[in-house]
């Protein structure tokens, strides 16, 4: 191979990762109005807000799927699950009467500094 067709994979390459890891975000924010409308649906009797749960459950789902073409499974699923977690639990109190205390804010400032390291650590192998 010669070095003009090695640069062209590598670049393409690097932006295939990216759009993975941007398709993985994207899934993320799918996850917190999933979890959401999950909350607005009142155990599913809810009509509206069960629909739009299902909605946002096959998004999140799907982009997913797209995204661990090029993650692995182990970092790809962390990172969507913390987005989750860290976004529901933000904005729970915004939507919900939910309480967000200095701990909690704590303990979620813990998972989403574990989502940039889990990041960091997805680096391609040289």
């Amino acid at each position: 191979m010669s070095t003009g067709t090695a640069t062209r994979t590598n670049t393409t390459t690097r932006r295939n990762r990216a759009r993975a890891w941007l398709v993985l975000l994207l899934a993320g924010v799918f996850e917190v109005g999933y979890a959401l409308s999950v909350g607005g649906s009142q155990g599913f009797t809810v009509l509206s807000w069960s629909l739009v749960a299902v909605v946002f459950f096959l998004l999140t789902l799907f982009a997913l799927s797209l995204a661990l073409r090029s993650i692995d499974v182990g970092i790809g699923y962390a990172v969507w699950a913390g987005i989750g977690a860290a976004g529901a639990a933000l904005l729970g109190p915004v939507f919900f009467d939910e309480t967000l205390t200095a701990a909690k804010a704590c303990w979620l400032a813990v998972i989403i500094a574990g989502v940039v390291w889990l990041k960091l650590a997805d680096r391609p192998r040289t």
